[in-house]
C-alpha cells in the first residue's frame, strides 16, 4: 500500500469516480442502484469534506469513499451513511481499507460520531472489510426491497466513534 496515496476527492476525477461506481454496480451485489447517477447529482448528494479517492502512482484513481447526511434532522448532524467503491482490478490491495480510514479520521475530526452503512449479505467481502475496520452489524433489513426481481436483504453496519463517546 505504500504506492497508494489518498487524497480529496475533485471533480477532475468525476469519470473515474463514477466508472468505478458503475463497475460496482455491474456487479449486482454493491447497491440497489443499477446506474451511477451524473456528476452533478453524486456530488449535491455528498459531503464535500468527506469525500476521497485513492491513486496508484501514475495518478489513476483506483477507488473512493464518500458520505451522505442520513438525514436534515440537527439531531442527526453526527450521523453519516457512507460508501466505499474500488475498481475491479485494484480489489485485495488494501485500497478500501486505507479509503476508510481516512474517511474515519476525516469524519471524527468533524465531530461526527456515527458511520453507518446498509450491504448486501452477498457481499462477504465488504462485510468482512468493514468488520476489520472496527463497523457492527446492528441488524439485518429483511426483504427490504427489490433489486433485479428480487427481495433483497440489507445487513446494517455502523462505526461509532469510540473519541466522539
Amino acid at each position: 500500500m505504500a504506492d497508494i496515496t489518498v487524497r480529496p476527492m475533485a471533480a477532475a476525477d468525476a469519470d473515474r469516480v463514477l466508472a468505478i461506481y458503475q463497475a460496482g454496480l455491474d456487479t449486482g451485489d454493491a447497491s440497489f442502484e443499477v446506474a451511477a447517477p451524473s456528476w452533478a447529482a453524486f456530488d449535491a448528494a455528498r459531503l464535500a469534506g468527506h469525500r476521497f479517492v485513492a491513486d496508484d502512482p501514475g495518478g489513476t484513481v483506483l477507488g473512493w469513499v464518500a458520505v451522505s447526511p442520513t438525514s436534515t434532522r440537527a439531531v442527526y448532524a453526527g450521523v453519516v451513511e457512507h460508501s466505499v467503491y474500488v475498481h475491479p482490478a485494484a480489489q485485495g490491495r488494501g485500497v478500501a481499507r486505507l479509503l476508510l480510514d481516512t474517511l474515519v479520521a476525516s469524519t471524527e475530526a468533524a465531530g461526527i460520531w456515527t458511520i453507518q452503512s446498509g450491504i448486501f449479505p452477498e457481499n462477504t467481502a465488504s462485510l468482512a472489510l468493514h468488520q476489520r475496520a472496527g463497523f457492527r452489524v446492528i441488524g439485518v433489513r429483511e426483504r427490504v426491497g427489490r433489486h433485479h426481481d428480487r427481495w433483497r436483504d440489507v445487513v446494517l453496519l455502523e462505526r461509532r466513534s469510540p473519541v466522539l463517546d
